[in-house]
């Protein structure tokens, strides 16, 4: 790490010299752009102070990506996993500290902590932007790690577009030819109308979405379709009420159908089945904006969030046995948040009050409803004591009705050396609440040995209960760890700087640093009389994630844009660095002799890869043509303990890293009718081991029209 900020500061002082010389600036287009997320208030880019990214309407568009998981795995820094659908990871921290929100407001229905993304369409997507480091100060529980928040069109000129989308693969043949008894199909249908009758704008989006996903049979190659159906519908209404007064409904519905065949596999024994799952997400979200003058400006947002997912299963080897699998969650929220602008400062001042329910088949019953209240409040002051200098102070206060309350600090700063060269620092502190998962599972796999896992609050009532009854073989240690589960917290600090050279080149750099505190594990608590092991979950360990992110944006010239970035991670279980400093870590030898574990073949978190990259090539000679040619780079990550020691090193299993190349291109035949195809993967990547819902080599092609 040390090598890192004195390679950081040299880079900072040597361009922040050459651009003085050159008496360069800004990009002001660039920099008056207004974001919302980083502060939850309309603000110019070049005066945000923390790690921020916006991938803006065009950038999606000429991508001819079709779900939120294809745009964000080009971003820097941004990893997408796989586990229990496309989440994505955040300097180095889980897809389950990571909030979603959709123009705002959270997406609900994770699954292991998961939100997959593949949910959630872009057709009507306006901009994405994306927040780096502990953002609990605005959002509360989940934003440990960022925010991503998806903002979509709300413009009501009338207007009515429409687009089909057409692609094709076979992950078994090179090259292959569209409707072929072999291919494997994916199609896409958008349509997005909008209109103003006299002051009322309406809107209406909906996208639908057929895909032949793949499902692998384990330790082979065969790959089984696995269709997915996928429909989204949004409606937009705008009203104002005078001059001051505007009244905004969204209500957005998502549906998924998912045809599955796979297999579990548990101590060599494998269990086929097939079956299907089916998704449903309602969002509702009507908002009351008040303008009381110029400087003051209040607005109630009230939501509400239905989520529905199911899953059935049957069993090859065993007709008469079926899994069944339900889960609801609902969530609702009534905010008020009041901005003041004074001479050189912005107070921004909000309470809520929400209510999260959840049901599921993994839990107890069904029928019996898991419920959270929570109540908070945050406050949050922008400070210009100078031109040059930007200061933000915030807080953010939760009393959760089923665990302990959590403060959430932040202070940031923006130091514009010159009109080139700006210094960026944060430091924040964020939280994660137990979901309900963690607290109330009570969950037996059958499929794969028996295993069970308790949540937090029955585990030791219910463990006892067994032992009375001859069903505990032993307890374990971590068995009298078990108590109320607290909230995970992080401080995080970013510091940065962001650079300009000319008009034709910039330069984004941040250091980060995440230290977390009483992350919660599953531990096995217990065995049972046949051998069966019984998991819990308990606040145990202190871990960090630490990097660096350089973004470079280069003009050639008025047809070629170039862009990068690249992130070095390291990560660390602290109780796992102690544990090696005191020479109790021992690994094996090829000959399968023992020796104590080198400091240097630690290599920390699992899941994570330590070098990651993006690199863009824009060509855009006219108005109607354009071509991309996008490469993603992620270096090998570690996936098992294979030497059986409790930690992550060199001697374990890991999975080789890989590069995916995509291109695109497109054409404006005429201001109605826009034609434009691509390859997405197109070295035809795959790993059935380690990345099993990665689409082979896929060819699309489709067209858009306007018809007013």
């Amino acid at each position: 790490m040390r090598r890192i900020i004195i390679l950081f500061s040299v880079l900072i002082i040597c361009t922040s010299s050459f651009s003085q010389k050159k008496k360069v600036r800004f990009d002001s287009d660039t920099l008056s752009e207004i974001v919302i997320t980083s502060t939850r208030t309309a603000t110019k880019l070049g005066n945000v102070a923390v790690p921020y990214q916006i991938i803006n309407k065009k950038n999606i568009e000429q991508s001819g990506s079709l779900r939120l998981k294809d745009i964000l795995q080009e971003q820097s820094g941004l990893y997408i996993t796989n586990g229990f659908g496309a989440g994505v990871q955040m300097q180095g921290l889980n897809p389950d500290y990571t909030i979603i929100l959709l123009n705002g407001e959270p997406l609900v229905g994770r699954t292991a902590g998961v939100l997959d993304l593949n949910r959630i369409s872009i057709s009507n997507i306006k901009r994405i932007e994306i927040v780096k480091g502990p953002s609990s100060s605005l959002y509360g529980s989940e934003a440990m790690a960022g925010v991503i928040n998806i903002i979509t069109d709300s413009s009501f000129k009338k207007s009515v577009e429409t687009g089909i989308r057409y692609g094709f693969g076979n992950p078994d043949k090179a090259w292959i030819l569209p409707f072929n008894n072999n291919v494997f199909n994916n199609i896409d249908f958008n349509i997005n109308a909008s209109t103003t009758i006299k002051k009322t704008g309406i809107q209406y989006s909906g996208n639908a979405y057929y895909l032949d996903g793949i499902s692998y049979r384990p330790f082979s190659t065969i790959k089984v379709p696995q269709p997915i159906w996928r429909f989204t519908n949004q409606f937009t209404l705008n009203h104002p009420f005078g001059k001051k007064t505007k009244f905004e409904l969204t209500i957005r519905d998502g549906y998924d159908y998912i045809k599955q065949e796979f297999a579990v596999t548990n101590n060599g024994s494998i269990s086929n089945s097939f079956g299907r799952e089916v998704n449903h997400d309602l969002n509702i979200n009507p908002v009351i904006t008040r303008q009381f003058n110029a400087n003051v400006k209040s607005a109630l947002r009230l939501y509400a969030t239905f989520y529905n997912g199911s899953q059935i299963l049957n069993f090859s080897d065993k007709p008469d046995s079926t899994y069944t699998d339900q889960f609801k969650q609902h969530f609702y929220r009534v905010e008020n948040q009041t901005d003041i602008q004074l001479k050189k400062m912005r107070l921004t001042a909000g309470a809520g009050y929400s209510i999260d329910e959840a049901q599921s088949t993994r839990y107890d019953n069904i029928e019996n409803k898991k419920r959270n209240d929570i109540q908070y409040v945050f406050a949050q002051q922008e400070w210009n004591p100078c031109k040059k200098l930007i200061l933000i102070t915030g807080v953010r206060y939760d009393h959760n009705k089923l665990f302990a309350a959590a403060l959430s600090p932040k202070f940031a700063f923006r130091y514009n050396i010159n009109k080139s060269v700006s210094i960026l620092g944060s430091i924040g502190r964020g939280f994660k609440a137990p979901d309900f998962r963690q607290l109330y599972l009570n969950f037996t796999n059958n499929a794969a040995g028996g295993y069970t896992v308790f949540g937090a609050i029955d585990a030791v009532k219910i463990v006892n209960e067994m032992q009375s009854q001859g069903l505990i073989l032993d307890i374990k240690e971590d068995f009298n760890r078990l108590k109320s589960l607290q909230p995970e917290f992080s401080t995080g600090i970013n510091f940065g700087t962001s650079l300009s050279i000319g008009n034709k080149t910039k330069i984004n750099i941040n250091l980060f640093r995440n230290d977390i505190e009483s992350l919660i594990d599953v531990r096995q608590i217990a065995t049972k009389s046949n051998g069966a092991q019984i998991f819990s979950y308990i606040n145990v360990k202190n871990a960090y994630t630490e990097g660096l992110e350089i973004e470079f944006k280069f003009k050639l010239n008025n047809q070629f844009n170039i862009s990068t970035g690249y992130q070095y991670l390291s990560t660390a279980d602290k109780e796992d660095l102690q544990n090696i400093k005191a020479g109790n870590v021992y690994t094996r030898n090829a000959d399968g002799t023992s020796r104590l574990l080198k400091r240097s073949e630690y290599i920390g978190l699992p899941n994570r890869s330590k070098y990651m990259g993006n690199f863009k090539i824009n060509y855009e000679p006219t108005n109607k043509f354009y071509s991309t040619l996008r490469f993603i780079y992620r270096s090998k990550w570690y996936i098992a303990d294979s030497d059986g020691n409790g930690l992550y090193n060199t001697n374990d299993e890991s999975a080789k890293g890989f590069v995916l190349i995509n291109a695109s291109a497109g054409y404006n035949i005429n201001k109605k009718i826009k034609i434009y195809g691509g390859i997405d993967n197109i070295l035809n990547h795959q790993d059935a081991n380690y990345l099993p819902n990665l689409q082979g080599r896929m060819i699309f092609m489709g067209i858009n029209f306007k018809l007013k």
